[in-house]
């Protein structure tokens, strides 16, 4: 199986709505329920105006789901919760096929995208993620990538739930 990550483009836009609209999705994911929703979240960073960088994942050239990446210290509100330090990104993803969640995907994706596109910037030397603490596919997706459990936390801006802050150093 080839993987690939490809930048996500405003045509992709219809794609990731009906990404998140799926149950396996969206049960720990964006809460954006119409294309208007998504748009007016997601063409921030399309356009460059917001630091976040986006992509799809690709399996065998095929779009098999989402991907993001960010400096920590570009979101003072999330530093300050995680507390991460200088030279932190974070990653968060999804796959779009629930049949492929269990698998193995999620980790190999986890551990080739933060190898060549998060720790490709020099300046970064860690990855943090903070999947919900519910959410143990991805938990132990992200400890079979090379995280490792930081703490738990209450995210004030996910309606207080529990999530686990994970690492990795490079």
């Amino acid at each position: 199986m080839r993987l690939g990550f490809r930048r996500l483009g405003e045509d992709d836009l219809p794609l990731l709505h009906e990404w998140l609209q799926r149950e396996h999705v969206k049960r720990w994911w964006s809460k954006h329920e119409t294309y208007a929703e998504v748009a007016g979240h997601y063409l921030p960073a399309i356009g460059g105006s917001e630091p976040t960088e986006l992509y799809v994942i690709e399996l065998d050239d095929r779009a098999a789901g989402f991907v993001q990446t960010y400096l920590v210290a570009d979101y003072p509100e999330y530093e300050a919760l995680v507390a991460a330090g200088d030279g932190v990104a974070g990653v968060d993803l999804f796959l779009a096929d629930e049949g492929q969640t269990g698998r193995g995907i999620g980790s190999r994706v986890l551990a080739e995208f933060v190898r060549d596109i998060v720790f490709a910037t020099s300046s970064t030397n860690a990855c943090v993620a903070d999947p919900d603490a519910d959410n143990r596919a991805s938990i132990r997706a992200f400890e079979k990538a090379g995280f490792a459990v930081v703490r738990e936390f209450r995210d004030p801006h996910d309606q207080n739930r529990l999530h686990v802050l994970m690492r990795l150093d490079r």
